[in-house]
């Protein structure tokens, strides 16, 4: 046993008694009722909302096909009712999505699940809901090497996408600091705010510190730039669905419980994080925590 499925077991066993580590199939399967599984059944399809630079999370790979973390989770959702609503030629609809557009392709049904890196907040429950919880980070800044990390966060240019989490934290803590000169400056994605920071239109992104990693990561050289050693938000990311379908959102919930509890999510993160080395232990804990018995 590794060190990482280890350390989930002893949070387990912390929590309850009753809980274990070892490996348990996935009784009960899909259940028989529901709007969006109504409408797999019906089409063979499932859509699926995907990134183009939310990188490692989900974006768009060198093949041109969606790939990343989150994508890789909704896949395996894809694969458990391919067995459970006996359709093995289910396909996955890839559908691109934004920050704007995220939400509402929800709402209209253009997607049914939406795989990104998007944050659950009780605002936007008040629009959709939200699986278990898939990964935990918080917003900091990326600049150029050279960057004091442990800077003010005063007399800068900030490039931030508009609506996000990331943009009403910085506000906030702005408006804690008081006068001190940072403008704010709108980037439509991360792919933008990397740009704005290579081409010094600003002095800093601030976007999720693991988005912010991945971004340099994707870079010729990654030693051009620098994190600043600050959070100034807690994100907790999930799936988004619908609201009002519980159906749908049980099935996908029984395959992320089920990866956490048989540790089957270990050789995921080591695929998408593994360069980053081992998951800090709230990350490990989260996964045993979320890794919910049948």
């Amino acid at each position: 046993m590794t060190g990482f499925r280890i350390f989930a077991c002893v949070v387990l066993a912390a929590v309850t008694a009753s809980a274990g580590c070892a490996a348990m199939s996935g009784a009960g399967g899909v259940a028989s009722t529901g709007m969006t599984l109504d409408r797999i059944r019906a089409t063979k399809t499932i859509s699926m909302g995907y990134r183009a630079s939310s990188v490692p999370f989900s974006y768009v790979g060198p093949d041109g096909k969606p790939t990343g973390y989150s994508v890789e989770l909704c896949s395996r959702v894809a694969d458990d009712l391919r067995r459970e609503l006996q359709i093995p030629d289910l396909q996955i609809r890839w559908v691109p999505v934004a920050v704007e557009t995220r939400t509402p392709a929800l709402v209209n049904g253009a997607i049914d699940l939406e795989c990104g890196s998007t944050t659950n907040t009780l605002s936007r429950q008040e629009q959709v809901d939200f699986s278990l919880t898939t990964f935990v980070t918080g917003g900091s800044l990326l600049a150029l090497a050279g960057t004091d990390p442990e800077g003010e966060i005063r007399d800068i240019r900030i490039a931030v996408i508009p609506g996000t989490t990331t943009e009403q934290a910085l506000k906030d803590v702005i408006a804690k600091l008081g006068p001190g000169g940072v403008e704010l400056i709108a980037v439509k994605d991360h792919a933008d705010g990397l740009a704005a920071v290579e081409t010094k239109s600003a002095d800093a992104y601030a976007s999720d510190r693991a988005i912010l990693i991945g971004l340099v990561l994707t870079t010729p050289n990654p030693t051009r730039f620098a994190l600043m050693n600050r959070y100034f938000s807690y994100e907790p990311y999930g799936l988004m669905l619908r609201r009002g379908d519980p159906a749908f959102r049980l099935a996908v919930n029984r395959v992320l419980a089920r990866l956490y509890r048989t540790g089957d999510i270990e050789p995921i993160y080591r695929r998408w994080f593994g360069q980053w080395g081992a998951p800090a232990n709230l990350l490990v804990a989260l996964f045993a925590l979320e890794g919910l018995p049948e």
